[in-house]
């Protein structure tokens, strides 16, 4: 498979390959693939599909032109019979018999494989096959050994009536985790202490249970979803007429630290969007600006949008309405639908994708290499663009930032619910206890009238001589200090942080003035 010079004419580009094959390996009794000029005319026209295919989807002119055009040509030159009679299984293995014959490495084997698997799915889409499943079967034994037979069909049967609230495209997800929840807790008691009927359950196991995982490792919150998931099933199976002691239903939850979202600043925000943008328009050919397209697209969503990871992934075009700057997000969390708004920037970066997206299987919007993004493509790229940055970022700390920046822009509390799609009002306000503008200006009022019924004298521009305590520190080359400063003056920051750093600050001014003989910095001691 000598590399060829350019796909834009498939067929010579076949043919010069044929030509500078190495086939010098190549038993004399082996079969060959003939030219394109002994194939049939609709056979032509399929390698010249295939070929726009790819590059559509965004496939590398390089891989294209060195494997993938080269194994789908050896398929229709090893087969010359109309395209539609020819077998995704048998007539596939005779070109990989072909190229082991050659005696090529297992690199270029391994290449091979890779490129057959591509064709044979572009046919099936030809053909209407559709998408081969990659769901694979599911073996409830795996999960389940040692359980007694009992309970083994009733989490059966509790699994079915779960399975009512899964997202379609989270089933295989969702049903694997749900077997590797329960039976986490379920092999502890059923192991570790012999529970073999319910009548053997009792409260001290699953405290012991609780007192396993703990030592093992698993965060508090990991405890109590698994808690929370059993006492989930033993109210199933109470409502199922089994006899439930009351104990077993008040084990109290761990408590957990009240937690506060992680979001971006706005600056940061801003560095990350100017590195996308930086990378688009440094993208040297048409496959890096599709991924820089794609990447700025889905970076948008998050952000501006807010939407979860798999929402931005299960997005169809049936969904979008961009004449009305918007989209509709279908079975969301908790299978609730949601109206999405697209600010114009948002909506130009999407449409900017959508113009190279390409042909895929379905109607997902975002595609990669024509099928559906897998769940973590965009969550890989973006945190490797935030490694280069130096902050850390992934899909739903971009959701957060969106809530937050809204939230003290203004924007009403109960609008930011119904935007990102939250079921309870109190999941929402998470975000006014960690930054409310209203409540930081309602402080500083308060505080500045307090200080004047106190007769403490304030600067008269503290801005300004917080700036001329930075340009002191610059001369002192100290970089500390500055990032110090740069930080306070964030406007995004807590109260709480903005003390520490104070703190921090008074410490270190004192030390540096000190071995000066200078007087003490007032704006710390004020901000």
């Amino acid at each position: 498979m000598h590399p060829t010079s350019t796909v834009s004419n498939p067929a010579g580009a076949y043919d010069r390959a044929l030509r500078y094959a190495r086939d010098k390996h190549l038993p004399p009794t082996a079969p060959c693939p003939c030219p394109t000029s002994l194939w049939p005319p609709e056979n032509v026209r399929l390698l010249e599909r295939y070929c726009a295919w790819l590059i559509a989807g965004g496939a590398a002119e390089e891989p294209t032109r060195r494997i993938y055009l080269p194994v789908a040509g050896h398929v229709l030159g090893l087969n010359p019979v109309p395209h539609p009679e020819i077998n995704l299984a048998g007539d596939f293995e005779q070109v990989m018999a072909y190229v082991q014959a050659k005696g090529v490495g297992r690199h270029w084997l391994k290449a091979c494989r890779n490129g057959l698997e591509k064709f044979r799915r572009f046919l099936r889409i030809e053909r209407g096959l559709g998408e081969v499943s990659k769901i694979t079967p599911f073996d409830v034994a795996k999960y389940t050994q040692g359980f007694p037979a009992w309970l083994v069909s009733e989490l059966e049967r509790y699994q079915r009536i779960q399975q009512r609230h899964w997202r379609t495209a989270r089933l295989d997800l969702n049903l694997r985790g749900f077997w590797n929840k329960h039976g986490k807790i379920w092999r502890f008691l059923c192991l570790q202490r012999s529970v073999q009927r319910l009548a053997d359950l009792k409260r001290p196991f699953i405290l012991d249970y609780i007192d396993f995982s703990l030592k093992s490792g698993l965060s508090i919150a990991t405890v109590n979803t698994q808690v929370h998931l059993l006492h989930g099933f033993l109210l199933f199976l109470q409502e199922e007429g089994y006899t439930i002691p009351q104990s077993l239903l008040r084990i109290p939850s761990l408590k957990i630290p009240d937690s506060l979202p992680k979001y971006l600043t706005d600056e940061q925000v801003g560095k990350l969007r100017q590195t996308l943008i930086d990378n688009l328009e440094a993208a040297q050919n048409p496959h890096l600006r599709r991924l820089a397209k794609l990447d700025l697209a889905t970076f948008y969503l998050l952000w501006q949008a807010g939407m979860r990871l798999g929402e931005v992934e299960e997005l169809r075009l049936e969904d979008l309405d961009l004449g009305g700057q918007r989209l509709s997000v279908r079975n969301g969390k908790g299978l609730k639908d949601r109206t999405v708004y697209l600010t114009g920037t948002a909506l130009f970066a999407l449409q900017e994708y959508l113009a190279v997206r390409g042909e895929g299987s379905g109607d997902h919007v975002f595609l990669y290499r024509n099928a559906p993004l897998s769940k973590d493509l965009i969550r890989s790229r973006l945190k490797a663009q935030g490694v280069r940055i130096g902050v850390k970022v992934y899909p739903h700390r971009l959701r957060h930032t969106c809530a937050s920046q809204l939230l003290n822009a203004g924007c009403r509390i109960t609008s930011i619910q119904a935007f990102l799609g939250h079921k309870k009002l109190n999941t929402t306000m998470i975000y006014a206890r960690a930054y409310d503008q209203t409540v930081a200006d309602d402080y500083f009022t308060a505080m500045s009238r307090v200080e004047q019924r106190m007769e403490i004298a304030p600067l008269q521009n503290p801005v300004e001589n917080a700036n001329q305590e930075y340009e002191v520190v610059k001369e002192q080359e100290n970089p500390q200090l500055a990032i110090w400063l740069e930080r306070l003056a964030l406007p995004e920051l807590c109260q709480e942080e903005r003390l520490e750093i104070v703190d921090q600050l008074k410490h270190a001014l004192s030390l540096t003035l000190n071995r000066q003989n200078a007087p003490p910095v007032m704006v710390i001691a004020t901000l």
